[in-house]
């Protein structure tokens, strides 16, 4: 039995007619020229193959880099959001169906939750604030509002000043009383 015989890759070029002897003269004798161009001078020939491949692995290093940065950056929202859901969900203040309506505005929008009497005058007062969380409104403390607001300021929809209800002695209307179920 006879081993198969295998061809180098010149032998099978010339086999199937891609290439010819004169070409494969041709690039013999450019190797041997930057090889002996090499050692004699310790000039190393600039091969624009090896060149390209080099930028292209640059390019896709830093394509790698700004993925990791976004990814990393899509992380870190993740987790923040998570840690305003949570923070909200424990100090949140119940709404009561059979409450006041109270009004605010969200996107140009007014909405309204239903809540007691005592959380409308905190919410009023700047006492207690709305949160936006899942799409959906929670009323928390003023504190914990602030607290969110730093981390997100889009989270929180209604933080109103703290006021005090003493009138301001140049108020001119500070003699008219305000009806109390005056709703907007």
């Amino acid at each position: 039995m006879k081993k198969p015989q295998t061809l180098s890759l010149q032998e099978q070029l010339l086999k199937s007619g891609l290439s010819n002897d004169a070409k494969l003269k041709q690039v013999k004798a450019e190797k041997r020229k930057q090889t002996k161009l090499e050692r004699n001078n310790g000039v190393e020939i600039v091969d624009e193959i090896k060149l390209s491949a080099e930028q292209l692995r640059q390019q896709q290093v830093e394509r790698d880099r700004e993925l990791n940065r976004q990814r990393k950056l899509a992380e870190e929202q993740k987790a923040l959001g998570a840690q305003i859901k949570q923070i909200v969900e424990m100090n949140r203040i119940a709404q009561d169906p059979n409450g006041l309506a109270y009004n605010f505005t969200d996107d140009n929008k007014v909405k309204t939750l239903y809540v007691a009497e005592k959380v409308r005058e905190a919410l009023i007062n700047g006492r207690a604030g709305i949160a936006k969380v899942d799409g959906h409104y929670e009323i928390v403390p003023a504190e914990v509002a602030r607290k969110v607001q730093v981390r997100d300021a889009d989270s929180i929809v209604v933080l109103n000043e703290a006021t005090q209800d003493v009138a301001a002695a140049d108020d001119p209307y500070a003699e008219f009383q305000i009806p109390d179920d005056l709703m907007w």
